[in-house]
């Protein structure tokens, strides 16, 4: 990637107010802190245990991607054409039949993890895909390869958070009234660079 001296200057901004952080996560929380001109990041970021060495491993072996919105796809099209180009799904883009109890998201959801039950899965903005998820994950014995959370929390939404903290699954997620598809983009874009880092020079890339 090609960094604008005025970028260069920013991120040396964050550099120099952050510390203690593994290289791995720490480039993660620089990356969402300089996209949103946000600190309050460096403490609302959580890594589950080798979330981020089994996620980087995922996708250089070009797991698929499941995401909740359609913006967030088109935030991390460019650098995965560009790298593993893995295949990646929407759940709102799924056809299903209308329904009253769940969201389209939820729906999306459900029918995407059933179908691609290792995936790594991100969701940015849908509290209803979130819960569908980890709803899933907690009956059903799907294993995502990877979760990354960043909804907002509102109502509940850090009961779906908590599911996901408490099970095997590894996870990178945001706790508290702050996050968005912008922050999974970044999440998402960050790991794919650091995976294509170690794995990309492979004879079989």
């Amino acid at each position: 990637m090609e960094w604008h001296k005025t970028d260069v200057q920013g991120l040396a901004v964050i550099d120099a107010e952050i510390e203690g952080y593994k290289p791995a996560q720490y480039e993660i929380i620089r990356q969402v802190i300089y996209a949103t001109a946000d600190f309050e990041y460096k403490d609302l970021i959580q890594f589950s245990d080798q979330a981020l060495e089994k996620g980087s491993a995922a996708i250089a072996a070009r797991t698929s991607i499941v995401v909740d919105v359609a913006s967030l796809q088109m935030a991390i099209t460019s650098t995965l054409q560009s790298t593993f180009a893995n295949a990646s799904y929407i759940c709102t883009s799924v056809i299903t039949r209308p329904q009253k109890q769940k969201s389209q998201a939820a729906w999306g959801m459900e029918t995407l993890a059933q179908r691609y039950p290792s995936a790594i899965f991100v969701i940015g903005e849908s509290q209803s895909a979130l819960e569908a998820l980890t709803d899933m994950i907690a009956t059903q014995n799907i294993a995502p390869a990877l979760v990354i959370a960043t909804p907002a929390e509102f109502i509940n939404i850090g009961v779906a958070k908590s599911q996901l903290q408490h099970s095997n699954i590894p996870y990178i997620l945001i706790n508290g009234q702050k996050g968005g598809a912008m922050v999974a983009a970044k999440v998402l874009t960050a790991l794919i660079s650091l995976a294509w880092e170690v794995y990309g020079t492979k004879d079989d890339f």
